[in-house]
């Protein structure tokens, strides 16, 4: 119904019927859903899982036993038995194959019953156990064997029950008969086979898929290693021979000098070349041994832990203030309260130390460094982990410092994010507000 408003509007008035629509529509619109709910829960549920392995074995028998009921009735005792034999031993029909369906020929020869024969021909055709090579070799003898059933139920169908009701002249009947025989055997058995050569393909076509992803790994196994062979060959060649030359530059200067300063610094310089050839090295021998025996790759040198903290501050020519284990003792031997973990862990915060006394050299010369090293508590109350901390904290540079033309490409606090994550840590990197910069991480033991 339509109404005027008071403003001179035109306005549709509501009618109870309409809102009860709404109502009803809602309704059924919740009732379905609930339905769908509720069979999808039934079809994802332990019932619908016992139901799909019963099923394609009760179902056939059923059909079977409906079969005898239907065709033969109550009254006919020897014909409804022998069929109820035959829908029975379907239930046989994946253990024995061969024998259930000579078992189900009676059934069909003297009950005229259908289902059973032809199921349980189905399932010798498309069982592996029968149709397989290992069970009876060549494909020829398999399909011979399979021609041999498909004649025994022709002949079951074909000739009638008892044997002396058969008339050799009723040719037209005859052979109407022997058609609808020969179909009847034909068609599960081709059934059958399509079942079994699509079960085979996709059997093959799985072990391609499984051949070709392990060729695809070799294959970038491979590729990965001749790479690595090639980065070792060219870290080798060029870096150790620069190296090597400006070691025995710094050993020309320290023996021909008589300034005791300069003597000092190439002594120092070559310290610090022999030490990066032995990295070198071992970073050498990483490359080429990826992907080789363990024997090769245990050989080689080991790498910076803790203890060689004091000695890598010690040769930056750095102001720096260390605090942390072994920062009296010089490392001589271990302290009473000196975290220990895992040797991956420690190699990650002498490498950290490194980079960031690095970029000190590089960004804030003659800036003052703090160094600090400490044992902590990880994670949160539920998963509390021990772990090392490391935090180097450098001041404002010095502005009559000189600034080095250092190269750089920006990699090495990248580099070392991706490390402290691949062991379960994290790394933090910012400016501080005295105009300096700290870098601090954290790395859970029980990674190295």
């Amino acid at each position: 119904m339509i109404s005027g408003g008071p403003d001179g509007t035109r306005r549709e008035a509501g009618t109870p019927g309409t809102a009860r629509g709404v109502r009803d529509r809602g309704r059924a619109t919740a009732l379905r859903t609930r339905v769908r709910r509720a069979a999808r829960r039934l079809l994802r549920g332990p019932l619908a899982g016992r139901l799909r392995r019963i099923g394609p074995v009760l179902v056939p028998v059923l059909l079977s036993i409906a079969d005898a009921l239907l065709v033969n009735g109550l009254e006919m005792a020897l014909e409804l038995g022998v069929s109820v034999v035959a829908a029975a031993a379907l239930l046989l029909r994946r253990r024995w194959p061969l024998l259930v369906f000579l078992v189900t020929l009676p059934g069909l020869y003297i009950g005229y019953i259908w289902f059973a024969p032809m199921i349980a021909l189905y399932t010798l055709a498309a069982s592996p156990r029968f149709c397989s090579d290992r069970a009876g070799g060549a494909p020829t003898r398999v399909h011979a064997r399979l021609g041999i059933c498909a004649l025994l139920l022709v002949a079951a169908h074909f000739l009638p029950y008892p044997i002396s009701d058969f008339e050799l002249t009723a040719y037209r009947e005859n052979t109407l008969v022997l058609i609808d025989a020969c179909v009847t055997s034909a068609a599960p058995i081709a059934l059958g086979l399509l079942v079994r050569t699509r079960r085979e393909l996709a059997s093959r076509v799985e072990d391609l898929t499984r051949s070709l992803r392990r060729e695809d790994r070799l294959l970038a196994e491979r590729v990965k290693a001749t790479e690595r062979a090639r980065l070792a060959r060219e870290m080798h060649d060029v870096v150790a021979h620069q190296v090597s030359l400006i070691s025995l530059q710094a050993g020309a200067v320290q023996v021909s000098t008589a300034d005791e300063t300069a003597r000092n610094g190439a002594r120092t310089i070559r310290e610090l070349s022999v030490r990066t050839l032995e990295e070198l090295r071992h970073m050498v021998g990483v490359l080429r041994a990826a992907g080789g025996d363990a024997r090769e790759a245990g050989e080689l040198a080991p790498q910076p832990d803790l203890d060689e903290l004091p000695r890598l501050i010690e040769m930056s020519a750095l102001d720096v203030t260390y605090e942390g284990p072994d920062a009296e003792d010089g490392g001589a031997e271990d302290g009473a309260g000196r975290p220990r973990g895992g040797r991956t862990v420690e190699r990650a915060a002498f490498r950290t130390v490194q980079e960031a006394l690095t970029n000190v050299r590089k960004h804030a010369p003659g800036a003052r460094v703090r160094v600090r090293v400490d044992a902590v508590e990880l994670g949160a109350a539920e998963r509390i982990r021990e772990g090392l901390r490391v935090e180097i904290r450098n001041g404002p540079p010095d502005a009559t410092a000189a600034v080095p033309a250092l190269p750089g490409g920006g990699h090495g606090l990248v580099g070392l994010r991706e490390r402290a994550q691949s062991l379960g840590g994290t790394l933090e990197a910012r400016p501080t507000s005295e105009g300096g910069f700290v870098v601090r991480a954290e790395f859970p033991y029980g990674t190295g």
